[in-house]
């Protein structure tokens, strides 16, 4: 399917592994300019070669922490008016609640609410001038199924996702979308590094972890990167303009609701 997205320009953050490269990938393949984000800028530019080699469009890296003022202005620089913006940034590891400090649930709130909130502000004004824009928040399956451990992770997606739900509406008749895609367990250096974290816990193989992981998902598998970038890259075609203020839970069944 052509998207109708050639030529459009993208940011995606956190996009140098992962789910977000995976929507950076997506979104090149689709024509989109893309300026890609990260930390480690040697990480980001081996993924940025990468794409632009696969699949011929013009990407942007950007070695910056979004979570700072002057990440995201470097960001805006490289794409001062962007077309699409998909925000995405690592969660707080897992921890007992008990244990967390006043710092440390700040600093979460920061990096999984405001941030998204902040970058939508600079870039909603022009999108809605130009009576195009998506905007598509990385956030988590927690946010509908809270884990033990993930406490503040869920809090800070699930604020963002109320925060956002009035703004969605609000811009809509400008052609202008806010979607949220909630991802459950993706095969990414995240989903691994847990397993890991729990094998030396249990005393178990990594292996056997992470086979009764995928035993209780319906699915019976861990997501591809590529399928969550897939749904990512429509929420942001031309033909989704009727979607928005919307959750998209992408976690093989394990969610065992109706609604």
């Amino acid at each position: 399917m052509d998207l109708g997205i050639a030529g459009r320009k993208a940011i995606v953050c956190a996009s140098s592994r992962g789910l977000g490269r995976a929507c950076a990938h997506a979104l090149a393949d689709a024509g989109c300019e893309v300026v890609m984000n990260g930390r480690n800028g040697g990480t980001l530019a081996a993924a940025a070669s990468e794409i632009a080699q696969s699949t011929g469009a013009k990407i942007t890296p950007v070695a910056a922490d979004v979570a700072t003022p002057e990440g995201q202005k470097a960001l805006l620089a490289a794409c001062p008016t962007p077309d699409i913006l998909i925000n995405n940034n690592a969660g707080p590891h897992l921890r007992d609640f008990r244990q967390l400090t006043r710092q440390q649930m700040i600093d979460g709130v920061i990096a999984n609410m405001i941030v998204a909130v902040e970058l939508i502000q600079k870039v909603i004004d022009p999108m809605c001038e130009k009576k195009f824009g998506r905007i598509v928040n990385i956030t988590s399956g927690s946010v509908k199924m809270p884990l033990a451990g993930l406490d503040l992770s869920s809090g800070a997606r699930a604020g963002l996702t109320a925060f956002l739900a009035g703004v969605a509406r609000s811009v809509a008749g400008n052609n202008v979308t806010i979607n949220n895609i909630l991802p459950g367990a993706f095969d990414t250096d995240r989903l691994r590094g847990t397993l890991t974290t729990t094998a030396e816990k249990q005393g178990k193989s990594v292996s056997e972890v992470a086979a009764a992981r995928m035993a209780s998902i319906p699915a019976k598998r861990f997501g591809e990167p590529a399928e969550f970038g897939a749904a990512a890259a429509f929420l942001c075609s031309a033909h989704a303009g009727y979607i928005t203020g919307q959750n998209l839970l992408i976690d093989g069944g394990t969610f065992n609701g109706a609604f």
